[in-house]
């Protein structure tokens, strides 16, 4: 466990070799490591093997954290004592946890959860990416959503998350050639959890969906690793075109409430757009993009705003724009790029 308080994982080759090194990767942590691909796209804890998920003997620090903090919740709250048992203590590993809550919150008539549960955990059990993805969802909710204080509650009670690896699932069973049930799950994810995510959709790892409510992402569209997505996003498409027609979203990008993003275009490693912003443009890595149509008005910080959670821009930003708007136009300058920004700036 790190000074945060944060569990971490560590690194390791492709030979299965640790470096020894625990590393935390929370925002608070992360300012340092900028470049969180190295990490990807390994997730090891004790003594599992390379692109490994450890067994019951080797450990599982996130799945410990889950029961040890489902056993302090049941004591103080006895009346939640049998549902804590039946949706955590009674599994033997997150992943059939995580099996029997999704099953139990997108049940219906015509699809039991003892059915659902079946085909949730022969996909998670038979899928490393999924099982790590899982994993790294979770310290992404606990590391980043301040009202997500323990691991439990994303497992139980957060739809974000819920909402998150139910896609992932969908994905899963739509590769492998399963695309009418991958739908079926599709449709139910849309109706219980307002979270509408189509299962040909490509999502990174370390991924933040921040209430989720109102969230919609498109068929082609990519987003990379250590996302966020505050609720209200549509990654979109701008008419009855086929094909590619969605936004790619870089890693690390931080996407604010209510953004819309329309077209195949690009929001760079970094960016972040903010809150009721409407993007039909390209938008360069690490900078900041505001308004409807949304335009660039600055660059963000080393630190990727994913991981900050930063949606206010800098006073400075907004001084510059407000106070030179005029002399650029006169002189030619612009606020679109970093050289032009600096030298702002400077």
């Amino acid at each position: 466990m790190a000074s945060c308080g944060c569990l971490v994982v560590e690194k390791v080759d492709d030979h299965g070799n640790g470096n020894g090194r625990a590393e935390c990767w929370c925002g608070s942590c992360a300012g340092a490591r900028r470049r969180l691909e190295t990490m990807f796209p390994i997730y090891v804890m004790g003594t599992s093997r390379a692109r490994g998920l450890p067994d019951s003997a080797a450990g599982d620090p996130i799945w410990e954290a889950v029961k040890s903090e489902a056993k302090s919740e049941a004591e103080k709250e006895p009346i939640l004592s049998s549902f804590l048992y039946a949706s955590v203590l009674s599994h033997d590993c997150l992943e059939r946890a995580l099996s029997f809550v999704l099953a139990n919150r997108l049940e219906d008539p015509t699809l039991l959860a003892t059915q659902l549960i079946d085909i949730f955990n022969d996909v998670m059990m038979n899928n490393v990416d999924i099982r790590r993805s899982i994993r790294l969802d979770a310290q992404a909710f606990k590391g980043r959503d301040p009202s997500c204080a323990q691991y439990s509650w994303a497992l139980l009670y957060l739809k974000g998350y819920h909402s998150l690896q139910s896609y992932r699932i969908a994905h899963v069973l739509w590769n492998q050639g399963r695309k009418v049930l991958a739908l079926a799950l599709q449709s139910r994810i849309s109706e219980v959890f307002a979270v509408d995510i189509h299962p040909a959709a490509k999502i990174g790892e370390g991924i933040l969906l921040d209430h989720g409510t109102g969230l919609v992402i498109g068929e082609t569209a990519v987003i990379g690793n250590w996302v966020s997505l505050m609720q209200g996003v549509t990654l979109g498409g701008t008419g009855k075109e086929h094909g590619d027609r969605h936004p790619k979203i870089g890693q690390g990008a931080l996407l604010g409430a209510g953004a819309t993003i329309l077209g195949n275009i690009s929001v760079g490693e970094g960016a972040m757009i903010a809150a009721g912003s409407l993007v039909l443009k390209d938008v360069p890595p690490h900078s900041m993009a505001v308004g409807n149509p949304a335009k660039v008005v600055g660059y963000t910080e080393k630190e990727d705003p994913s991981l900050s959670m930063k949606h206010d821009a800098r006073r400075d930003y907004f001084e510059h724009v407000a106070g030179s708007f005029a002399d650029d136009r006169s002189n030619g300058k612009c606020l679109l790029c970093r050289k032009c920004y600096e030298v702002k700036l400077g």
